[in-house]
């Protein structure tokens, strides 16, 4: 939630979207917003967070300019916000400034409620100046750098969260990407400047027909040639929806916007960017005082937003980058004559650009995970150790983190606990939180639990301490421990359990004995013996907090005799399968599942995405359905976990789309042998197989890579296998 609490400002800069573009509602709003209204939004916020059991809420404070409510009504407004949401969800505190007030008084109450603040400033002071003048046509440069400087001294440089930087394609963009990063922000957000189809961008003197994609692409090179020294927004969100992530940023992508903005009289208004389309664009009608949240949360244009690939125009459901553009901005789509139904007015510059990065980082090499599923096991393993220390880059202010990190290399040492390690982190909901990782910040709670599991298999004795958020302590392919309260844990892992410390008491865990209302293990089918995934049987596992990740909603931990009881449908799938084509689990072109999830009623079976070995079934299919799909299902995780691993394509060129169709094409006619099978949607299945194949082979060749061609000529082999 974006919080005005003013709505002036001490710069006049003159592309800014609040005051010198469509909407002017400003002038009718109180310049500072009143306690009451803050303590009306605090109560809304935390209503909102109780109902839906949020784990976190982001409160920016903004403006105007925030630091011109002075530091007495800046302390009563973090205080009054964090004493409301505290008791009901973690409240994290953030401010958007251009530095100018960034004085000792107001960085001692940041600090004091750990707000974290970005800074607005454009470069060097060529760049800076030329739109970022203060009301007397002066140079706001050197005491923005002045007010950055105080941030990052040592007992306030937590709180620097980044830098805000609009782009101006008449500045240099290597010069202001080394202005910049010579400031050391953890993070520099670089902007397109709010323009629409009515209003369209600058050109500036270039005679380029895509000038911001060039001007992105020259400070991408940059960033790369300095090894990526801090993340950049914009970069980190291509880069991650190029590889099939998440979205990083509203202005990019396809994810669902979850934003509100109050403004000082307490109004409910969408995206502020918005005020750049039209005058009243953001208005919703509501206000703190007589709607809620959920009311804001249910208005159509909230809903607009939140449509992913049917929220964009026709032009861009067929454009090959949409999964990484998202149609741009939604501020950037609006025309008088067909509203928010369009491309980006940026459309060419976001495909050049996406286009661009993509060239840049795709790997031609061929990978020896295309023909080996051992080699594919090892490409995962490896992806994930290289997730966990980007995430671990991230981390280094978090105390808890560090000491779970640290314990991690220890037991990775060791030759035991090491293998057991590895075999923890192919447990695919390890890859789900690190994703939620990389996208919300570090979750030390996560990486302490996966870190005690590690210790229980490896029978080493480790012991750490952190902040629990809930009652619920799960341990990675173990189970869950009911704690008697949320708060700071101390856990000791023995050699057939461990020992938790907490406010209330002390708890002993024997990890093979259920202990009712309290330990609830998980044990893989067919064994009993050990909670380590078998070949045998794959682990149930319906109570991981990060097995949200399925295109169908999870159901809720099962009781015990209903978990026996689906245990006995997958086991007898998986018996039927192998009745139906005996050694299918070994075959080379399937990736055979080990997790396997109960999902909602009347949702079939599904693969996790982005969680490799992850399989969810709904508690209602029938064995035999399942059985039929189960070898379907290998093989396109098998797919996907190579697409993970190494690039078989230039990402986001047409060529992917047609090799995905064509393996799903093959997967389906390749599940079962004839006498399960009826010969007709075979038969349909090799046609769409061929067309998707003759028309991989129509596109350019440089779009495909070594280990790509590689992956197509196998398909062209199964298809004539198959087809004879």
């Amino acid at each position: 939630m974006v919080l005005k609490i003013h709505s002036r400002c001490n710069l006049a800069c003159d592309i800014c979207y609040m005051y010198e573009l469509e909407d002017q509602s400003w002038k009718t709003r109180p310049t500072v917003i009143s306690q009451e209204t803050v303590a009306q939004v605090a109560q809304r916020l935390s209503d909102y967070a109780k109902a839906h059991l949020l784990d976190s809420v982001a409160v920016i404070l903004h403006g105007g300019e925030p630091l011109l409510v002075g530091p007495a009504r800046l302390r009563r407004i973090c205080e009054e916000i964090t004493h409301t949401l505290s008791p009901v969800t973690t409240v994290d505190l953030h401010m958007h400034t251009n530095g100018l007030l960034l004085h000792e008084r107001h960085l001692e109450i940041l600090k004091e409620f750990d707000v974290k603040v970005g800074v607005s400033v454009d470069g060097d002071q060529t760049a800076n100046d030329r739109h970022r003048l203060d009301r007397k046509g002066r140079s706001s440069y050197e005491k923005v750098l002045r007010g950055i400087e105080r941030l990052r001294a040592p007992e306030y440089l937590n709180l620097f969260q980044g830098i805000l930087c609009t782009v101006d394609v008449e500045n240099d963009p290597v010069t202001v990407h080394d202005a910049l990063t010579r400031l050391q922000p953890p993070r520099i957000d670089y902007l397109l400047p709010h323009s629409t189809w009515d209003s369209p961008p600058p050109a500036g003197s270039s005679r380029s027909a895509t000038p911001y994609a060039d001007w992105l692409l020259r400070v991408f090179d940059r960033w790369l040639e300095q090894g990526r020294p801090m993340e950049v927004r914009t970069f980190d969100s291509v880069l991650s929806t190029l590889r099939g992530g998440p979205s990083l940023t509203e202005a990019m992508g396809l994810a669902p916007s979850d934003l509100a903005v109050v403004e000082t009289d307490g109004a409910i208004e969408q995206a502020d960017s918005l005020k750049a389309a039209y005058d009243g664009a953001p208005a919703t009608g509501y206000d703190v005082f007589r709607h809620t949240f959920d009311d804001f949360a249910r208005h159509p244009g909230v809903r607009a937003r939140q449509s992913g690939l049917g929220g964009v125009s026709e032009t861009c459901r067929r454009c090959p980058v949409v999964q990484s553009c998202g149609g741009g901005l939604y501020t950037h789509r609006y025309s008088t004559e067909r509203g928010f139904d369009n491309p980006s007015v940026y459309c060419d510059d976001l495909r050049a650009f996406i286009e661009g990065v993509a060239e840049r980082i795709t790997d031609r090499t061929l990978s020896p995970a295309v023909h080996d599923i051992g080699e594919l096991r090892l490409a995962q393993v490896e992806l994930t150790h290289e997730l966990l220390r980007r995430a671990n880059d991230r981390a280094s202010e978090d105390t808890d983190w560090a000491r779970a990190w640290q314990t991690l290399l220890f037991l990775d040492g060791d030759a035991r606990a090491g293998a057991e390690l590895d075999v923890l982190l192919t447990h695919p909901y390890v890859r789900s939180a690190l994703r939620r990782v990389w996208s919300e910040g570090p979750l030390s709670g996560w990486l302490a639990a996966l870190t005690v599991a590690a210790g229980v298999r490896g029978r080493t004795e480790v012991t750490l301490a952190w902040d629990q958020r809930n009652r619920e302590l799960h341990l990675p392919t173990l189970g869950t421990l009911r704690l008697p309260m949320s708060g700071r844990v101390e856990i000791t892992t023995g050699p057939d359990g461990f020992t938790v410390r907490h406010a209330d008491g002390t708890q002993r865990v024997r990890v093979g004995e259920a202990d009712h209302g309290t330990w609830r293990p998980l044990r893989p089918q067919l064994s009993t013996q050990s909670p380590l995934p078998l070949a045998d049987g794959p682990l149930i596992d319906d109570a991981d907090p990060y097995r949200h990740c399925f295109p169908a909603d999870v159901q809720d931990p099962l009781e015990t005799a209903d978990r026996e009881l689906f245990g006995k449908r997958v086991q007898l799938a998986f018996e039927l399968a192998d009745e139906q084509l005996p050694g299918w689990r070994g075959d080379r072109n399937l990736l055979v599942p080990w997790v396997v999830t109960p999902l909602a009623r009347g949702t079939g079976v599904q693969l996790g995405e982005h969680a490799p070995g992850a399989l969810g079934i709904a508690v209602d299919a029938e064995p035999e359905l399942v059985a039929q799909q189960l070898p379907r299902l290998g093989r396109r995780a098998r797919f996907f976990a190579l697409r993970e691993t190494t690039d078989l394509t230039v990402p986001g060129r047409p060529a992917g789309r047609l090799l995905d169709e064509a393996d799903d094409a093959l997967a389906t006619a390749c599940r079962a042998p004839d006498d399960c099978f009826d010969a007709g949607p075979r038969a349909v299945a090799l046609k769409e197989a061929h067309r998707a194949l003759t028309a991989l082979a129509d596109e350019p060749e440089r779009d495909l890579t070594e280990t790509g061609a590689a992956f197509v000529g196998r398909l062209w082999a199964d298809w004539q296998r198959w087809a004879q």
